[in-house]
């Protein structure tokens, strides 16, 4: 049904889109090649554990949540280099982040949120400001994120728009540019034409069992129905999707099968994402194109009564193994300055524990990471961790300080897109300030 759902959401708006203005923003990308990978953490990460002051504010955040405070002397010590005299520490199961950060390879963005336009405590209480729809649940917030548009149902994402923009009407295998190894997702999906192709992390791409040419029964069997010819327009169709997956299978597969890399990958599920993405990466010869987007998640941080000291650990220890060998994979590409690589979720949680783990909040913190831009940097403001302090806006949720549509725009630059091209993907983007530095 999510499918069905998407590829009638595609076809309307196809039809709705001012198509000539979008043809005027499209654009042959420029020289050289880039990739945006979005790694999503389904169910609302506790950016609160995630990046922690380990300098006097440490006592705030220990006295919030005394159960779920990770002590001074294990968290990993980061060198921002325009932190000034603040100090912060990274969960203790990610050294290979860390170690990113402090190469000055990796950044973080610290109190990133949804928002419709720049907001405050302040702008809340007084109603001055709209804010994101539903904001705290699961389903809205994933969609607005990946959406980048907060106030409107999430019908396409900001990746697929870009894309839209970005690679020519035309241009040779156009429909590798968007590639997820995590299913169906909303950042992927296109205002226009452009259809995301999904892949198995594990390799297979579908049909790999037909021959179109072998004599075989089963290959025959599919070789004849393809070539049937039906007037009803749903069966129709159905051939050409099908076709035209077989298709997809066939070049992947040649492509993928010819990328040898070296570089050893964790055999976690994130860890087989991230080694099809620099596979397929690795094959952007074969496949012609200049500019993709990539998708990939793992989720189970809806820590609401779970133990969650030991599910963060073993999640972040995940995500901190399978992005050190990804980034390992693109130096042995030398590919480190090309790909970005950026973390979304949900939502954040709240500071005090509920007693176990931690409920839905807002603004959270996240990590960017890419040789292409300048690392090892704070990005954004970090909240003010006093309860029903300046930025909190009830029990420890708080007001992002940074939009995602902010970072978005900021990638989407690095990307290549131009100013017209960033206002046409990011529709509240104007009320927004450009993110220092980045």
């Amino acid at each position: 049904m999510l499918q069905r759902r998407h590829f009638l959401q595609a076809g309307a708006a196809a039809a709705l889109a001012p198509w000539a203005q979008m043809q005027a923003l499209a654009q042959t990308s420029g020289p050289g090649y880039k990739a945006l990978v979005c790694l999503f953490l389904f169910g609302g990460n506790d950016g609160n554990n995630l990046l922690v002051p380990i300098d006097a504010r440490w006592n705030d955040y220990q006295r919030a949540r005394p159960n779920l405070a990770i002590a001074q002397d294990q968290l990993l010590p980061l060198n921002f280099s325009n932190g000034g005299a603040a100090r912060y520490g990274l969960h203790p199961a990610m050294p290979g982040l860390q170690a990113l950060v402090n190469a000055g390879q990796a950044s973080f963005v610290a109190n990133l949120g949804t928002l419709v336009r720049p907001t405050t405590k302040a702008d809340i209480q007084a109603n001055r400001v709209p804010l994101p729809l539903n904001l705290y649940s699961h389903s809205d917030q994933q969609g607005a994120t990946q959406s980048g548009w907060a106030d409107q149902p999430p019908r396409h994402g900001w990746g697929g728009r870009l894309l839209e923009r970005s690679v020519a009407q035309g241009a040779a295998n156009r429909g590798y540019a968007a590639i997820s190894v995590a299913g169906g997702n909303i950042w992927e999906a296109s205002d226009a034409g452009l259809t995301p192709y999904r892949v198995s992390p594990g390799g297979r791409f579908g049909f790999d069992f037909y021959d179109p040419a072998g004599s075989d029964p089963l290959s025959s069997a599919i070789t004849g129905l393809l070539a049937e010819q039906r007037s009803n327009a749903f069966e129709r169709t159905w051939l050409n999707i099908v076709t035209r997956s077989i298709e997809n299978q066939r070049v992947l597969s040649a492509a993928v099968n010819g990328s040898t890399l070296t570089t050893p990958f964790p055999g976690s599920g994130l860890g087989q994402q991230l080694q099809m993405v620099a596979k397929l990466i690795n094959a952007q010869a074969a496949l012609g194109q200049s500019r993709q987007c990539f998708f990939a998640s793992i989720g189970g941080f809806d820590t609401h009564g779970d133990d969650q000291l030991q599910r963060q650990n073993e999640l972040l220890g995940e995500i901190s193994e399978a992005v050190a060998a990804f980034h390992a994979a693109l130096l042995e590409m030398n590919r480190a300055d090309q790909v970005t690589l950026f973390s979304a979720s949900d939502f954040g949680r709240n500071l005090p524990s509920n007693g176990a783990g931690t409920d839905h909040a807002w603004g959270s913190h996240h990590f960017v990471l890419g040789a292409g831009l300048p690392g090892g940097r704070l990005y954004g403001r970090f909240p003010d961790l006093t309860i029903d302090g300046p930025d909190d806006i009830g029990q420890g949720s708080w007001v992002p300080a940074c939009s995602t549509e902010q970072l978005g725009s900021e990638l989407a630059a690095w990307f290549g897109a131009d100013a017209a091209t960033r206002a046409a993907v990011f529709p509240n983007g104007a009320y927004f300030p450009r993110l220092p530095g980045l």
